[in-house]
């Protein structure tokens, strides 16, 4: 009984150490512009293609552009969503120089994805910067979870397989 309850204690601790997270969440797998591009001049129009279909809905996708100054440029009302593809128009950037582009998007399992990637304007454009309606798409990450933090798995596997050790070694004094 005791080996056999070790055996399980190991199978079980084994199957917690090479359980992978789950990928369900979008990925971004393109863009125009492309990420760390060069530009003459700035795009009229960002396109992001992700590798699932983004859900659509007024106020729930965002793209931002902001310039290496913090200062934000205008992206034309909601961005439109065709299956996996994002896009949303732009106006006319300003000085030379780096360009992120920030997104938040509602992934095809309901969770928000956020990321940014940038581009450099080689070439001054006529467009200035405006007050940011809302800076949260531009600070992210390209992932925002939505699970338990790994770690908490990895304690709770400590814990049972320490557990399970604990009884096993001590389960063969015991009288009923």
């Amino acid at each position: 009984m005791k080996r056999a309850l070790i055996a399980f204690l190991f199978a079980g601790a084994a199957v917690l150490a090479t359980a992978a997270p789950a990928a369900a969440h979008n990925a971004l797998i393109g863009s125009d512009p492309k990420d760390k591009s060069s530009l003459e001049v700035g795009p009229s129009t960002i396109t992001l293609t992700f590798d699932q279909d983004v859900q659509g809905g007024q106020g729930i996708n965002e793209i931002t552009v902001v310039d290496a100054n913090g200062g934000h440029y205008e992206v034309a009302g909601d961005p439109t969503i065709k299956d996996t593809a994002v896009s949303a128009k732009v106006n006319a950037l300003g000085k030379a120089g780096e360009y992120k582009i920030g997104y938040r998007i509602l992934s095809a399992d309901g969770h928000p994805v956020s990321g940014e990637l940038t581009f450099t304007l080689t070439k001054d454009g006529t467009g200035t910067p405006t007050a940011p309606a809302n800076a949260d798409a531009s600070t992210g990450s390209s992932d925002s979870g939505g699970g338990l933090p790994v770690w908490v798995w990895i304690v709770g596997a400590v814990v049972l397989l320490g557990g399970g050790v604990f009884f096993a070694l001590r389960g063969g004094n015991t009288k009923a």
